[in-house]
């Protein structure tokens, strides 16, 4: 509970001049989940970009006219933000819109370049100046200057591949192309379908398409770069199949909504599946079990049918809250859980209950979540976690912050038990991630310490800062 995560994005490509923000509208709100701290839109209008982007969610930042104030297009590009580098400011927001000596670029990015404070620090020495503190800028400023030596702009793509590392699905739109990519160990979702009036519909995941009437096409392969234009689209292919799959399994545990389906595997299967080994690995003297809306709710209902302990409504997620890790600061963190969520006392009173959600970072906010059920009645309260205990940080869009912040990393299970105020803990075997994904591919490295590139050196992991420091991380 209370995990960061990059971004989502969302692109639109039409042949015919058309509603194309309003479209970008619905598929963002669709994405919402992902990210919370900003958003925008750009639009193509005849070669011309038009750009409305602010801090604050969908609704917020396109309510009264500034939608109206898009113009029609045949080209748009979306993006709704959690900063996992880069402070929350609105330099920071995107899509990204780049002028060059060849034209226009707009950029939107999911995920986290391993190699950024490297490439960043090379293009300042070369003269770069940075407008933002995020790695989002550094893949545009790199593309920017392949685009200069390059007769296209998909081919300045393919060149800046070679040299970008880490995680990174992107919609970039130019004067006359909408173009799509994602790195070649696929960290990060992408995939893209077809609107009924023959719009092609690029996005983080498959239920924004379905949120626009997009008819889902296939998923965008690791690696691969798709050029979208009047005669559809083309495949390029030339970074595909270099790197073993490596796709953040944390997508299915906490990050994706259930009803996406992300490279081929069902998000709500992943997690009722998740629950069921929870049952047979750790299983409880319970009267009831409840999920954590809304991650941990799908997990509750495979624990319950796997143990036989009834499953039961015992949280309310308030609707109009966010995600808890909208808030900076921690203080506001608390606060915003105690608005968040409530307890149904006449469900809880006198039971014994299991409490399954996605994950313990800190311990803070489970502490909470607890005491509300004990404050509620609950006799006793049993933990049980969809994911393994997080023991590293994580360098490609998932905000696990420095070691020293790791509950997992100071505590052992029975005393991390008894500091969140828990009866008993058990959390997701590791070997078990394998199996739910099918062993199709899939990067562990928070919980394992495997990564699958190299990681940088000296980098401290931090929310709102990541700086060059010569303390030890306790790695």
């Amino acid at each position: 509970m209370a995990i960061h995560e990059a971004c989502g994005v969302f692109g639109v490509f039409s042949k015919t001049k058309t509603d194309v923000a309003a479209k970008t509208y619905y598929g963002l709100y669709a994405l919402q989940h992902r990210g919370q701290e900003s958003c925008g839109i750009v639009v193509n209008e005849d070669g011309l970009f038009f750009s409305q982007k602010d801090l604050g969610l969908v609704s917020e930042v396109f309510s009264g006219r500034s939608l109206s104030d898009l113009p029609k297009g045949t080209m748009a590009v979306g993006h709704v933000r959690y900063g996992t580098t880069g402070g929350n400011n609105r330099s920071n927001c995107q899509p990204l819109m780049i002028n060059h000596q060849k034209g226009k670029l707009a950029l939107a990015h999911n995920g986290n370049l391993s190699n950024a404070e490297q490439l960043r620090n090379a293009l300042e020495m070369s003269g770069a100046i940075f407008h933002t503190t995020s790695d989002t800028e550094t893949i545009a400023y790199i593309i920017t200057k392949e685009r200069i030596r390059s007769s296209s702009i998909e081919d300045a793509l393919s060149a800046a591949m070679h040299t970008l590392e880490g995680a990174y699905s992107l919609v970039l739109m130019s004067a006359q192309k909408l173009i799509c990519a994602r790195d070649p160990y696929g960290f990060r979702p992408l995939c893209f379908g077809q609107t009924p009036d023959g719009a092609y519909v690029v996005a983080s995941e498959s239920c924004a398409l379905e949120a626009v009437g997009a008819a889902f096409i296939r998923n965008v392969e690791p690696g691969e770069i798709l050029v979208f234009g009047k005669d559809g689209y083309i495949s390029r292919r030339e970074h595909c199949g270099k790197q073993k799959k490596q796709l953040c399994v944390f997508e299915y545990i906490y990050f994706a909504r259930p009803d996406s389906v992300i490279d081929g595997l069902s998000v709500h299967q992943f997690r009722l599946e998740a629950g069921k080994i929870l049952a047979e690995q750790h299983p409880a003297n319970a009267d009831l079990v409840i999920g954590a809306p809304d991650s941990g709710l799908d997990a509750a209902l495979g624990f319950s049918r796997q143990s036989g302990i009834p499953y039961g409504i015992g949280l309310i997620k308030n609707k109009y809250i966010g995600r808890t890790f909208i808030a900076p600061g921690q203080s506001e963190r608390i606060d915003s859980v105690r608005i968040k969520l409530s307890a149904i006392a006449s469900v809880l009173q006198g039971k014994r209950v299991v409490l399954v959600d996605d994950s313990i970072v800190r311990g803070n906010t489970m502490r909470r979540v607890v005491g509300l059920l004990r404050d509620a009645g609950a006799k006793e309260v049993h933990v049980r976690i969809t994911a393994p205990p997080f023991l590293h940080p994580c360098f490609y869009g998932t905000d696990i912050d420095s070691t020293e912040n790791l509950i997992a990393c100071r505590h052992t299970v029975q005393e991390t038990a008894a500091l969140i105020g828990a009866d008993s803990l058990g959390y997701l075997p590791i070997e078990a991630l394998e199996h739910l994904t099918k062993h199709s591919g899939s990067c562990a490295a928070c919980f394992s310490g495997e990564y699958p590139t190299k990681v940088p050196e000296g980098v401290y992991k931090n929310r709102f800062e990541q700086k060059l420091t010569d303390e030890k991380s306790g790695t």
